[in-house]
């Protein structure tokens, strides 16, 4: 059944994978005979997203029945689990507004999230005792189907971005939106990094000792550019780590970090030499006819159905849990204190809109920092801060 699982989601990223260039074949510049072609492109990419997502959810129900719990209790559930719900509104999204340019960049997404999620160990585990509760499957899914529909705002804020901002001449809005161009190549660069020493099985391991003192082993997978705390190096033929980090900070997971943004420094020079051009003017002439205030109305309404999703799960479902499992429902964790910084940042998002001004463009800007809170907490708050979710 577990291999069963598996080839459903390799079927589901190839899916998505064709489906992307389906959609990029629907949004050239034609009219007349060729604009009804499009249709029948932007048709046949919609059709086999949705095959694709099928294929994921038979993942979800195969793997769920092969582990016996809800495939959402490691970071390699969670994040597929993420990829799934974001194609999921998508798809939801296109047959509100038929806007193919939202496939063009969504499915790419949802593609380097799969990938992502698909570097850690994939084997299914016993539940610890902590994650033993039915809560496990309500709160862990809403707050991801929250954070998925939020992420489609994101998807048409970028869209936005890459077609209102003039690229011909440098200035805040072109670094910044730069920035968010190099961050998703990094995560790029994370795939090819740990898919190229898996393939050389390289591993090394270390004695350490944790935070409360006890020496144990840890594995590293990637050469250690950080070590853990008061590191040994078993191996005589591996690479030093250059400096220690202190218990608190899980050494493994801050280095996978480190080699991410290595290879997408790496990445993105290239781009750049080759290209001679920002990634985002690279892009921008595939955005052309798309419509800003469609964008900005469809990034709205996401916030708008995604916030109290989010809500639902991120917070009331997890604080229901937080007393049942730890007698408290409020503990200061760092998962916990992210959590409210993205309620209170996506809270203060609904607010501004109602301004005057806040549309648009500033609208797309705050999408992308809401978004940027969402990966950090998935990411950076995962891999490298210890805290009560770190089995996540």
């Amino acid at each position: 059944m577990a291999e069963l699982s598996s080839n459903f989601l390799y079927a589901a990223f190839l899916l998505y994978l064709i489906a992307t260039f389906l959609f990029g074949g629907s949004i050239k510049d034609k009219r007349g005979e060729e604009e009804k072609k499009q249709n029948r492109w932007a048709k046949l990419g919609i059709f086999i997203t949705i095959l694709g997502f099928a294929a994921q959810i038979g993942y979800f129900i195969t793997r769920w029945i092969a582990a016996g719990h809800a495939p959402v209790s490691n970071l390699f559930e969670f994040t597929t689990f993420f990829g799934m719900m974001l194609v999921g509104a998508f798809i939801l999204i296109y047959f509100l507004y038929k806007t193919p340019a939202l496939g063009l960049f969504a499915l790419p997404i949802a593609l380097l999230i799969i990938a992502y999620a698909s570097m850690f160990p994939t084997e299914i585990s016993p539940l610890i005792p902590a994650l033993q509760s039915d809560w496990l499957h309500i709160h862990v899914t809403t707050a991801a189907a929250g954070q998925s529909i939020l992420a489609i705002s994101f998807v048409t804020a970028i869209i936005y971005l890459i077609k209102f901002v003039d690229q011909t001449q440098s200035s805040k809005r072109t670094f910044w939106l730069e920035v968010i161009m190099f961050i998703l190549v990094c995560t790029i660069g994370f795939v090819i990094s740990t898919s190229s020493f898996a393939a050389m099985d390289y591993k090394s391991n270390f004695d350490w000792v944790d935070k409360h003192g006890a020496e144990v082993k840890q594995e590293f997978n990637l050469p250690a550019l950080v070590g853990p705390n008061e590191g040994k190096l078993i191996e005589t033929d591996r690479f030093e780590p250059l400096l220690d980090m202190p218990a608190l900070i899980n050494a493994k997971k801050l280095n996978t970090v480190l080699w991410s943004v290595g290879m997408g420094l790496v990445l993105y020079g290239l781009i750049r030499l080759i290209a001679r051009k920002r990634v985002a003017a690279l892009i921008k002439p595939i955005v052309k006819n798309v419509n800003l205030n469609l964008l900005d109305e469809i990034s709205y309404r996401s916030v708008l159905i995604g916030f109290p999703i989010f809500t639902l799960g991120a917070l009331i479902f997890a604080m229901i849990w937080a007393q049942v499992a730890w007698t408290r429902f409020w503990g200061w964790d760092p998962k916990e204190v992210w959590a409210l910084v993205t309620w209170l940042f996506y809270a203060a998002f609904l607010h501004l809109r109602m301004s005057k001004g806040w549309q648009g463009e500033k609208s797309a800007w705050l999408a992308v920092i809401g978004f940027a809170i969402i990966m950090f907490n998935l990411i950076f708050v995962n891999l490298v801060i210890a805290g009560l979710h770190s089995y996540a």
